[in-house]
């Protein structure tokens, strides 16, 4: 069965910790969801290498199937966003 990756960016903060429970929420058997907490893993090489990859400049942030949601790189995450990104939504 294909899954849909979703990769949450967070620093564990009060404005990140909505974000993280709204994907959570959609989240279904098709999503594999992975949080980074930034502030404890970014120490990590791979944490590192997919701040980069992803050019987040910016925290929450959430990249779906190895693709920045363009909510992350302006105005912030929406829940229309993810589910327009397919979370949610069986593969």
């Amino acid at each position: 069965m294909t899954k849909r990756k979703v990769e949450v960016f967070t620093t564990g903060c009060p404005v990140c910790e909505p974000v993280v429970e709204m994907v959570q929420s959609l989240a279904c058997e098709s999503c594999d969801v992975t949080v980074y907490n930034v502030s404890e893993q970014c120490d990590t090489k791979v944490c590192v290498d997919k701040v980069k990859e992803y050019n987040i400049t910016s925290l929450p942030a959430i990249a779906v199937n190895g693709e920045l949601l363009s909510c992350c790189s302006s105005k912030g995450v929406s829940r229309e966003q993810l589910q327009a990104a397919g979370i949610g939504n069986p593969v």
